[in-house]
């Protein structure tokens, strides 16, 4: 018995299919799916994606904008000394409804996979018992992964390391760290490899804050690849950020990106936040601040797109649509070819399930039944029109709709209604 039949559907890849979901799971991608089924959708030949991912967040932060008050400055120094005034004015019970409402959205938005990192330092740790509660609770639509997080530096703040041990026994399954956040060069190297080494010893995944800076002399991502390699971690790492590349010399950088992909790193930029916080010290020309990914994809590393901050203290806008982040990825990186627009959209679903590691993640028999109908034909479409969730699903169940977006004009001579989705040739 067919649960759910989706007709009609344009896939990723351009193939025109049906989808037949059974117990939680794809059963079949083919065209003219027959068989009597519980519920159908008719997709009307609009896009079906693997639903969307944010490989990069700070949930325990989102929806706090103007607490205690704003980031006048847009620095990312300032957002970070905001959080600290924050802290000890945070609940356990405020953190948890924040974030559940940012899950709300989250799912509106088709984003069924989040990846956060929660701050440690923090002797309560109050944000991970409240991230570890928020896991629970969106078990059902969202999966949740949790990096333990030491915002103040690992060696910096004086009980980092023991509340990050606290946090792994406590459920928190990846180790997280913030190199170029130590007092000296040498402590952010010496973090790193600590860090690792509790990774390693408990079988754990690795998400390093790496070279968040404009500081081209920032290169802790070159210890945290020696380091993924000398422990055997290839493939369990991700350096998120790394908006020190972009300042690099070119053959410093060519160097570097070559040792990340022999060590088989992760990168996770964050398009919307890197374009914010960083170049803010220059007047003109100013810097963009997202690494560099065209060169990272060249070299065949994983690049994923985070989101990072929404309404928070270092991100005022925002409303968990990755679908902007890689509009925004593709914008700054100057990545127009039909390739690269493509891609972009990779960066925000396959490339990110990869990097989380995510079990059943896509569209082929088999896999878990999650997935998106776009108000667009194809991948550049959906992120040319930050496209309408029609109908996000979760294990074969319809968690959330949206209206087709479509305009409605009052001229002579001319069209009824206006969808974007008819207006531009297919790419």
């Amino acid at each position: 018995m067919i649960d759910l039949l989706v007709k009609n559907a344009t896939l990723p890849d351009g193939r025109k299919v049906d989808i037949a979901v059974a117990q939680g799971r794809i059963a079949e991608v083919a065209p003219a799916i027959t068989g009597e089924a519980a519920d159908t959708i008719d997709a009307r030949g609009y896009l079906v994606s693997p639903p969307f991912i944010d490989a990069h967040f700070h949930m325990d932060a989102t929806l706090s904008l103007g607490m205690p008050r704003l980031n006048q400055s847009g620095t990312l120094l300032e957002g970070i000394a905001l959080w600290g005034e924050l802290k000890p004015l945070l609940t356990q019970e405020a953190v948890v409804e924040r974030a559940l409402r940012y899950c709300d959205l989250a799912v509106a938005q088709g984003l069924l996979a989040i990846r956060t990192h929660v701050d440690v330092c923090d002797d309560r740790l109050l944000c991970v018992e409240a991230l570890l509660e928020v896991r629970k609770r969106i078990k059902p639509y969202i999966d949740l992964q949790i990096v333990a997080f030491p915002q103040d530096g690992f060696y910096r703040d004086p009980n980092a390391k023991k509340n990050l041990l606290r946090a792994l026994d406590m459920g928190v399954e990846i180790v997280g760290g913030i190199p170029h956040g130590e007092r000296t060069m040498a402590d952010g190297a010496a973090s790193l490899k600590e860090l690792c080494e509790i990774a390693a010893k408990r079988g754990l995944l690795v998400d390093i804050h790496c070279d968040e800076t404009d500081d081209p002399l920032s290169r802790h991502v070159e210890t945290l690849a020696y380091e993924t390699q000398r422990l055997g971690l290839q493939g369990r790492v991700v350096g998120s950020h790394l908006t020190s590349m972009h300042s690099m010399d070119n053959y410093y950088a060519s160097k570097l990106i070559g040792l990340m992909a022999e060590a088989g790193l992760h990168a996770t930029p964050n398009p919307l936040i890197n374009i914010t916080l960083q170049g803010r010290n220059d007047t003109y020309p100013k810097r963009r601040g997202m690494t560099r990914v065209p060169e990272l994809r060249a070299a065949g590393i994983n690049v994923s797109f985070g989101h990072d901050c929404v309404m928070d203290p270092w991100y005022p806008l925002g409303q968990g649509d990755m679908l902007e982040a890689a509009s925004m990825g593709l914008h700054v990186g100057l990545m127009t070819s039909p390739d690269q627009m493509r891609w972009a959209f990779d960066a925000v679903t396959v490339n990110p399930a990869k990097a989380l590691h995510l079990e059943g993640y896509g569209l082929a028999k088999g896999c878990k039944a999650d997935f998106v109908v776009l108000q667009a034909k194809t991948p550049v479409e959906a992120l040319r029109l930050k496209a309408n969730r029609l109908k996000v699903v979760k294990a074969g169940k319809v968690i959330a709709e949206t209206p087709e977006r479509v305009g409605t004009l009052h001229l002579d001579g001319r069209p009824k209604t206006v969808n974007g989705a008819d207006y531009a040739p297919r790419i």
